[in-house]
């Protein structure tokens, strides 16, 4: 039986960890490094440090919090925002990083994720996907759509066709993440999921979500997630990795139990 991963995520915005719903409504969660800290501690498998601002901002990633963070972890640790070239994902890789995740960069540069799976692995390759259900199709999950800039911006892409393309670049996993879900705390997208799942042969991370320990068996079964992300229920005190995971092993689902 494959073991399932469980993922923090860490939003942050001015040096700070915050969460929102839809990427709106934000409010401050802490500072980064202890949380990290908090969540490895807990048993999170990973650690995933967002820079949510930096593209919209065109700046580079804050490498000060990718250090500080950095030093608080003996779990993989992969960053993203603001990474454009492989010289900055090398940057960020000095500062403490083991993966990189791309977005909007990507989908402007396809290139880009060819570039730094070349220097650095495929291993080391994350490409993250915002995407939403496009209600007027025929088929709003076959042809759910990217979208940029926190969700505001279509691209013209759908999810599926992505995916496939970051995978035949050199992708070494894919992270899902559901804008009609995310923040909500209602469950993942399984169908969405899924999709993506049974479209590429690479790891796909479900993000989006999170409220209850039946939503991660769920997208762990129906949505063929190999690992899944939350923010706000590890940030808020709702559940911990390792109560999670407890839970989690209860229910059938093969995960590393922290000691």
């Amino acid at each position: 039986m494959i073991t399932k991963r469980i993922i923090a995520c860490l939003d942050v915005h001015d040096g700070r960890v915050v969460k929102g719903v839809q990427f709106v409504d934000i409010i401050d969660a802490g500072d980064p490094a202890n949380q990290a800290a908090r969540h490895a501690r807990d048993g999170a498998d990973e650690i995933v440090l967002l820079d949510i601002t930096a593209t919209h901002e065109g700046r580079a990633t804050l490498l000060d919090t990718v250090r500080r963070t950095a030093r608080e972890l003996f779990v993989p640790f992969c960053v993203g925002g603001g990474i454009r070239s492989a010289g900055d994902a090398a940057q960020v890789f000095e500062a403490g990083a083991d993966k990189v995740s791309v977005n909007s960069a990507a989908l402007a540069n396809p290139q880009l994720i060819d570039d730094i799976g070349r220097s650095f692995g495929a291993q080391a390759v994350v490409v993250a996907i915002d995407a939403r259900r496009d209600p007027q199709a025929a088929d709003p999950v076959r042809y759910a759509q990217v979208y940029v800039q926190g969700g505001r911006r279509p691209v013209g892409r759908t999810v599926v066709e992505w995916a496939r393309e970051a995978e035949s670049r050199g992708a070494g996993e894919i992270l899902l993440t559901s804008m009609d879900s995310d923040g909500m705390r209602t469950g993942f997208d399984c169908e969405l999921t899924a999709a993506v799942s049974q479209a590429v042969g690479i790891p796909v991370i479900a993000s989006g979500g999170a409220g209850t320990v039946a939503h991660f068996v769920d997208v762990f079964s129906r949505g063929k997630a190999d690992a899944a992300l939350a923010a706000s229920i590890f940030h808020f005190g709702v559940s911990s990795a390792r109560s999670l995971k407890q839970e989690l092993a209860a229910a059938g689902v093969s995960v590393r139990l922290p000691c």
